[in-house]
């Protein structure tokens, strides 16, 4: 049960009669009714009260929502409170400074917190006025009436303020009723899904006083109002607690499988994940991939470095050894065009991936992706197997995340800003998924981090140079297949427990 489920279900017994037990010395909530209807009707003899604003809709059988203690009563918002709503307060009549002018934002901010930085304000003098027609009292309930419905704030002794008309409802508690207890009752799941019902299928939820006045509240005895709100006043506070530990155990359970994945992660790369063979090294296949550096006609300005030793970010088994990433990929930019390349319709458009397209070892296509023409398409940027696609410019969110290309694809491409690294030795498989997973480590990620540049407010750009800089540790052929099996293996289990 989540801690909002178990707060609505203490409410239901609350306003059920079931969370403190009667007594039979209090007296019945009939008895305060009848006071109240007394206490209107001299109010209309003396015409501080309307006849009209005494009238209520009857409360059928058909009506009440459960039962209820026979000291108690089922009565509509009308009969015990006042319900009205604010002058109305222009624009041009908001102040840096004054006394303060509440709209529903402000009104939710203290029901939740307390307190509120408000900046909004009224004159004085525009206040003394609008106190001739009502201003809030102590005790009195402001509702929200727009936006989140319902968030009820009691209003201290003292507290000087106006509200907005339309978006909050002044509820005047003027006949003894505990302000409390009916600040939970309207808060409580029955009388919410009074005027939940009602808003369904419109386009902006409201309350309304009309509507407000014609909802039902359950009245337990004054005394018993009390013992009510003194048992939540117990109750509420250890809900609250059991909320902040529920949300930090599910956001601990959400972390959980990515921490897991990148504890992997850093033991495969570190060697700590599958034994090694003392028959197996790595020295032929750096080697190799060098040879293919020197034999390719993309090798460009491109001329390995030997490591310095604070380069190496950790140790590694005795035989693997280091290697730069420029050593085993070359880095193209993807495709470039105008606003006027993609007018053109086509029946057999290409595709064009950007940044959002890549995820962390994949990529995927999307209902608003880039469609372009062939004629402005190289045939040599097309996906190709076993290159990988990254973001060159991105935000912080997908800095890092780098694709595995594990097909071709004549019919895609990757834009301007986002970089290939091509294989100078495309034939190896094996090498490509290890580090499709390597691309995914934690360390990786960091590394990106040190490498780029503030590209406006929100972007980065990734250096070209430095990328392929990048120390890769490079375990034998045969334990990279090994590697991978085992993350497949352990990322399987991963998935079968958290999801």
């Amino acid at each position: 049960m989540t801690a909002e489920q178990l707060r609505n279900s203490i409410l239901q017994e609350a306003t059920s009669g079931r969370l403190v037990p009667q007594d039979p010395n209090d007296e019945p909530a009939s008895v305060l009714l009848q006071r109240i209807r007394e206490e209107k009707a001299r109010l209309v003899k003396e015409k501080k009260l309307k006849a009209k604003d005494i009238v209520v809709t009857p409360i059928t059988v058909d009506d009440i929502p459960y039962e209820i203690p026979n000291s108690w009563e089922w009565v509509r918002v009308k009969e015990l409170f006042n319900v009205c709503s604010a002058r109305r307060v222009h624009e041009k009549d908001w102040r840096s400074s004054g006394i303060p002018f509440y709209r529903a934002r402000e009104i939710g901010k203290l029901a939740e917190f307390g307190h509120v930085d408000n900046d909004l304000y009224i004159d004085q003098e525009l206040y003394n006025e609008f106190s001739k027609s009502g201003v809030p009292q102590e005790n009195d309930l402001m509702v929200t009436a727009v936006g989140t419905l319902g968030r009820v704030y009691v209003v201290k002794a003292n507290e000087i303020f106006y509200y907005k008309d339309g978006s909050v409802l002044c509820m005047e508690n003027r006949f003894g009723i505990n302000a409390k207890f009916a600040k939970l009752v309207i808060e409580s799941p029955v009388f919410v899904s009074q005027y939940i019902g009602e808003s369904q299928g419109t386009t902006v939820a409201t309350l309304t006083m009309v509507r407000m006045n014609e909802y039902l509240l359950p009245l337990p005895p004054l005394a018993e109002q009390k013992r009510i709100v003194a048992k939540l006043e117990e109750l509420l506070p250890i809900v609250e607690q059991y909320g902040k530990a529920q949300k930090e155990l599910d956001e601990l359970n959400a972390a959980l499988p990515a921490r897991l994945r990148q504890s992997i992660l850093q033991e495969a790369i570190q060697g700590k994940l599958v034994p090694q063979d003392e028959n197996e090294n790595s020295d032929g296949l750096k080697a190799h991939l060098l040879q293919a550096v020197n034999n390719s006609p993309f090798k460009k300005k491109w001329n390995s470095e030997p490591f310095e030793e604070d380069e190496l970010p950790f140790d590694i088994p005795d035989n693997w050894t280091w290697i730069r990433l420029g050593d085993i990929v070359y880095t193209q930019t993807g495709l470039s065009y105008s606003k006027g390349d993609l007018e053109k319709k086509v029946s057999n458009p290409i595709r064009v991936l950007r940044g959002g397209n890549i995820q962390s070892g994949s990529w995927c296509t999307k209902d608003d992706d880039v469609m372009i023409a062939p004629e402005f398409v190289k045939k040599d940027i097309f996906l190709k197997k076993n290159s990988f696609i990254t973001p060159a410019v991105t935000s912080l969110e997908h800095l890092g995340k780098t694709a595995l290309i594990r097909e071709d694809h004549n019919d895609i491409v990757a834009g301007g800003f986002v970089l290939y690294l091509m294989p100078y030795d495309d034939r190896n498989d094996g090498l490509m998924e290890y580090l499709a997973y390597f691309f995914q480590s934690a360390f990786y990620n960091s590394f990106c981090k040190t490498i780029t540049n503030k590209s406006g407010q929100a972007f980065w750009n990734i250096s070209r140079e430095k990328l392929l800089k990048l120390p890769i540790p490079l375990p034998p052929l045969a334990e990279q297949k090994r590697i991978v099996a085992k993350i497949e293996e352990l990322f399987e289990q991963i998935d079968k427990i958290f999801i």
